[in-house]
């Protein structure tokens, strides 16, 4: 089905152009009448039929809707025009909405890519375009859309972890606006049969399930504990080494292998550590004097 245009002219000059044939009708059944003529009374009467057919045709077609008419089952095509219309009589009227319209998904459990249970949900932002496909292409579209909605999104949801401390991968967490439009991709080949257009769609509710919730947040932080102490070991080492280089460069020194330990672990400790450190001095050997 595709949607097209019917036969369909302004409602006040199709009225007024009724009107006038009704009343020279009317003169025509008066003048058979005075005459006794038949065929003067048959033409003002066929007149008053087709004139009161054309009448109950006449349909209001508001904002941002539209009409499809049915001649005895067979689709003419869509009044998407708005105003006050006269159209084909004995047609059925179909009133479609082309309003943008908006729901919330139900809140999924899916599977993420690492197998992890999830929560999910979207908000989906659609309108017709189409109202041909709406309505004949579709049994109740509107519950084609949400169905169609429940099953993209727990495609997507699969397609990517819920977070990763992998700067390169792409997650349901870090990455919404992408997994956004990715939804909003997905979704719109699925709905075109309807000729349904998706505006736009946006997550309004991600999170673990409430059975690893506990686990995957300590897991989380772990992997934070980790990586922050992975940057922090890189950098100790990297001023440890410019340290060594400095003061062997700047000074006329020279340190032997044992001292170079020594030292590297004197800074990386300072470095590293979370609480202050305590100088020690060495003021000698054992029975020196020292100050």
């Amino acid at each position: 089905m595709q949607e097209k245009k019917t036969f369909h002219v302004n409602g006040y000059l199709g009225l007024l152009i009724l009107v006038i044939g009704m009343l020279f009708g009317l003169l025509l059944f008066l003048l058979g009448v005075a005459n006794d003529s038949g065929a003067s009374i048959f033409f003002s009467i066929l007149i008053w039929v087709i004139a009161i057919l054309f009448i109950s045709s006449l349909t209001i077609v508001g904002p941002n809707q539209a009409k499809a008419i049915l001649f005895f089952g067979k689709y003419l095509g869509t009044i998407t025009s708005n105003g006050l219309f006269i159209t084909t009589p004995l047609t059925q009227k179909i009133n479609v909405s082309l309003k943008v319209r908006n729901f919330n998904s139900a809140r999924l459990k899916v599977n993420d890519l690492d197998g992890n249970p999830i929560e999910i949900s979207a908000v989906i932002v659609f309108k017709v375009v189409d109202t041909a496909k709406a309505l004949f292409d579709v049994d109740y579209y509107q519950d084609f859309v949400e169905i169609q909605s429940e099953t993209a999104i727990r495609h997507i949801a699969s397609q990517y972890p819920y977070d990763t401390f992998e700067e390169d991968d792409v997650t349901l967490r870090g990455d919404t606006s992408h997994v956004s439009d990715e939804l909003t991709k997905e979704l719109q080949e699925r709905l075109e049969v309807a000729g349904v257009e998706v505006v736009e769609t946006r997550l309004n509710h991600l999170a673990y399930s409430t059975e690893i919730a506990s686990a995957m947040l300590q897991r989380q932080q772990a992997r934070a504990i980790l990586s922050a102490r992975q940057t922090i070991v890189e950098g100790a080492v990297t001023m440890t080494q410019m340290a060594l280089e400095q003061i062997e460069a700047g000074q006329d020194i020279h340190f032997t292998d044992d001292r170079k330990v020594q030292l590297i672990n004197n800074l990386l400790v300072s470095i590293i550590t979370d609480s202050g450190t305590q100088p020690v001095i060495n003021t000698g050997d054992v029975g020196e004097e020292s100050l």
